[in-house]
């Protein structure tokens, strides 16, 4: 496999093309902060708080670290002010509509955010999508996914196939940031859902 030389934040880096700047930076100990990244799937780049600088030809922009490949002589700083900022803003939507979510009040408060300057629909649902990726391309079973589009858009149970799969499954419970699925499906039978009767976790 071909490798690929990089600097993220004064550090030498070498890395497999194909890795992501989220990949090679983990591999020598740095971490960049994320709520809709996991190992187990494929990029998808929705959070943006993985949001980094990199220079290339010696022009400077933003870029959102889980989906960006790694490139050679590619020049990656994780924290500048700027960066910071993005990220700040981000945290502060979130906040908007997960206002208890406990890793995102986590994180903001790292970036100082200490009240909400914008005001949501309060669903506790960040859209990271990591359940409905899951179930996806890990279990195969499709059984949640999104549906609506823009302030409209959210992530629904399928009844006729979650009442067969996620009895026995459950496994995206763990993976959502906010612990909404957790919270909101806690004594539900996915047995008793109809065709019909669309589990919404807005």
């Amino acid at each position: 496999m071909k490798t690929v030389s990089l600097n993220i934040d004064g550090k030498a880096v070498t890395c497999e093309e194909g890795k992501t700047l989220i990949d090679a930076a983990d591999s020598v100990g740095i971490k960049i902060p994320t709520l809709c990244y996991n190992e187990k799937l494929a990029p998808y780049g929705g959070c943006r708080i993985c949001t980094v600088e990199i220079t290339k030809n010696k022009k400077k922009r933003l870029v959102t670290a889980c989906v960006y490949p790694v490139e050679e002589g590619l020049e990656v700083k994780t924290d500048t002010p700027e960066v910071k900022k993005i990220r700040a803003t981000v945290l502060d939507l979130l906040l908007a509509s997960s206002p208890t979510a406990k890793n995102v009040l986590e994180m903001a408060k790292q970036y100082g955010i200490t009240k909400r300057h914008f005001e949501a629909e309060k669903t506790n649902c960040i859209l990271c999508g990591l359940c409905v990726r899951y179930c996806h391309e890990v279990k195969k079973a499709n059984a949640i996914g999104f549906v609506g589009r823009g302030i409209e858009r959210r992530v629904v149970f399928f009844p006729e196939i979650a009442t067969t799969v996620c009895a026995s499954c459950r496994e995206c419970f763990s993976l959502c940031p906010t612990a909404k699925l957790p919270s909101e499906t806690d004594g539900v039978s996915f047995e008793n859902l109809t065709l019909g009767d669309f589990l919404k976790v807005k």
